[in-house]
């Protein structure tokens, strides 16, 4: 999820963190709740997002919303890692992109500590960044956080629900701890060592398995590793019937997804936020981990699982 990188954009190459090329959004689509009276009519917006499918499929919902409230659209979704769309849409080489909180204020505002409350978490992000010419509109529910699940034999077997069942786990029993862990989640301040820091836990390296983030949903579920590190909007935790380790003392941050629109683009089309604020506040954690089942579980494409959601939920209609 919070990968910071900037290597690739699917279909397309990234040059210095910047956008080359994209594809233009041809959903025939036409306004249902939002984007009565096409206010849009004549912008020409381009949208983007990382690399992996939440973001992929928040992208697509982002840009749906633009073309049903009448604006022309270029789909550069897809940039390997946080920092290189985060920078498109600073430089204006993109207008927009769904984005976490929690990621802002640890990764790119350099802050070591998290704010507990997730609103204040966001107004203190939102104030931030707006001197960096980027504006944050109103929150989502959803909130895709680290977490640590397992499956259930071993749910059974070990019988933890917190993470501070975990940390006890490991000092009375240390070899019954295995973790599957992604690169990053092992290195990061957010991630493995500051949990292990605030829980008081000592896991030995050779515990401790990095791997890709698909990869460690299965060796879960087979149980080739106790515990694995996964995003709580997953929605491979449901299809694979994971079980999810309470952060009991809100150790990790929250990552609320919320629109990051460049300020000049809001500026110069201030219906961007009537528009997206509808959207936004449906998306939560269900709604998420339903919408990445789809692809992740049953193989379906990002895009069109955004555009079955949108007309579902009466956003948009088919034109």
């Amino acid at each position: 999820m919070r990968r910071v990188a900037c290597l690739l954009l699917t279909g397309a190459l990234v040059s210095a963190c910047g956008l080359t090329s994209g594809s233009p959004m041809v959903d025939d689509v036409v306004p249902g709740t939002i984007g009565q009276g096409e206010p849009l009519e004549g912008a020409e917006l381009t949208v983007t997002s990382k690399e992996f499918t939440e973001q992929l499929i928040l992208g697509a919902i982002m840009g749906i919303a633009f073309e049903a409230a009448g604006a022309e659209v270029l789909d550069r979704t897809g940039i390997q890692g946080s920092i290189g769309a985060r920078e498109a849409v600073r430089s204006g080489d993109a207008d927009g992109m769904y984005e976490y909180t929690g990621t802002a204020w640890i990764t790119y505002q350099g802050n070591s500590e998290p704010i507990d409350d997730p609103r204040k978490q966001w107004e203190a992000v939102r104030d931030a960044d707006l001197k960096n010419g980027l504006t944050w509109l109103e929150p989502s529910a959803l909130n895709n956080t680290y977490a640590l699940a397992m499956n259930q034999d071993n749910f059974k077997k070990y019988g933890t629900k917190t993470l501070s069942d975990v940390a006890e786990l490991a000092r009375t029993d240390p070899g019954a701890v295995t973790l599957c862990v992604e690169s990053e989640f092992a290195n990061r301040a957010d991630g493995l060592p500051g949990m292990e820091k605030e829980y008081g836990m000592s896991i030995p390296a050779g515990n401790i398995t990095q791997m890709d983030t698909g990869i460690i949903y299965t060796q879960a579920a087979k149980g080739s590793c106790t515990y694995g590190e996964v995003f709580t909007t997953d929605g491979r935790i449901k299809s694979m019937n994971l079980a999810v380790m309470e952060d009991d003392k809100k150790f990790f941050p929250n990552y609320n997804a919320a629109p990051v629109i460049n300020s000049g683009t809001l500026k110069e089309y201030p219906a961007i936020a009537e528009i997206l604020a509808p959207v936004t506040a449906k998306l939560n954690n269900a709604v998420a981990q339903e919408l990445n089942a789809k692809v992740d579980v049953d193989g379906e494409d990002p895009h069109e699982v955004a555009l079955d959601w949108m007309k579902d939920e009466g956003f948009v209609k088919a034109g």
